[in-house]
């Protein structure tokens, strides 16, 4: 069910229930994050590992101790700077935190969404909620209510209507290792923005073994369809006559190819509609019943990086020739 009444979600929660909702990135799964039974039902219904820790969302920088400890300097100066945004910390937990939540991780992952309904939301509860994107795990992130509702059905409680997601990709995930700033997960924070509070960051954002964050793992946000990386779209087409192919490109259709079969992310070169562009049309393409999505690499600058890091990891196969 998908409705916009907050009193509704709140209640919900409040009864250790779970619910879609949205944030500026994607629509979360969202439950009480001091509940064992919410949290579990998380990883039940998102069918997610529990070596997968969750992000824990807050109303405000002021509850931040809530939630973590031994704060360092940098982490405040980062949260000031992008707060409310897609950027979350990686911070040491409060012992009251469950270890579900963590993976049994002494961190914690935390962060204050952009979003106007989840920040009434989060205002009309008193406990901070965990939120994974609200879809099943590895497929594609969801961006409007209609995906969550399309993915879980009755299997949650119900879908918070929040609009289409502004940002569209996931929030850049950074920790503190040895006095560096690491970037565990790129996102819709582009490393250039950071780098201009933190100066320069080490990037660590592939581990399939006890991922420290969230979108680690090297398979991920992938549609049903099989599905291909390339520089060279023109090229990669020449490997595969006679499948019915749909085709996601950055800035130009391809002439002479069923204009209905391909989706542009941005016919402006704009990284930011891009990204807020992507899953919904690798939605729209996985239900056209092709045998192949192929995708083009977008630049690799700004927010280009974050969402060619989505792209590899949906594809089947990366066309390193090409892309190399």
């Amino acid at each position: 069910m998908i409705s916009k009444d907050i009193n509704l979600a709140a209640q919900h929660l409040n009864d250790n229930g779970i619910i879609g909702f949205p944030t500026e990135t994607v629509y979360g799964l969202a439950g009480n994050a001091f509940n064992t039974e919410a949290i579990h039902n998380i990883f039940e219904v998102k069918k997610r590992p529990t070596f997968n820790p969750l992000i824990v969302h807050i109303k405000g920088i002021e509850d931040l101790k809530q939630v973590a400890t031994e704060i360092p300097p940098i982490a405040y100066e980062l949260a000031n700077a992008f707060w409310p945004g897609p950027l979350t910390l990686i911070l040491k937990k409060q012992h009251y935190i469950p270890d579900l939540v963590t993976a049994n991780q002494d961190t914690v992952a935390v962060r204050v969404p952009n979003h106007p309904v989840a920040l009434e939301l989060l205002n009309a509860i008193d406990f901070p909620l965990v939120a994974p994107s609200a879809n099943p795990f590895t497929s594609i992130s969801p961006t409007s209510a209609e995906h969550v509702e399309n993915y879980f059905g009755n299997q949650i409680n119900m879908v918070l209507e929040g609009g289409e997601c502004s940002a569209g990709i996931e929030s850049t995930i950074i920790g503190f290792e040895n006095n560096r700033v690491v970037v565990y997960r790129l996102g819709a924070l582009a490393l250039e923005e950071i780098e201009k509070v933190s100066g320069s960051v080490t990037l660590l954002n592939k581990k399939d073994k006890k991922p420290i964050a969230p979108g680690m793992l090297m398979k991920h946000y992938a549609p049903k369809t099989d599905f291909i990386l390339t520089r060279n779209v023109h090229e990669e087409l020449d490997w595969y006559t006679g499948k019915k192919i749909g085709l996601l490109l950055f800035n130009s259709y391809l002439p002479d190819f069923d204009s209905n079969s391909q989706i542009v992310l941005s016919g402006e070169s704009d990284l930011k509609m891009a990204a807020s562009k992507l899953y919904s049309a690798m939605h729209q393409l996985d239900k056209m019943n092709l045998d192949l999505i192929i995708a083009e690499r977008l630049p690799e600058y700004g927010l280009g990086v974050s969402i060619n890091d989505r792209l590899e990891r949906a594809s089947k196969k990366i066309n390193t020739q090409l892309t190399s």
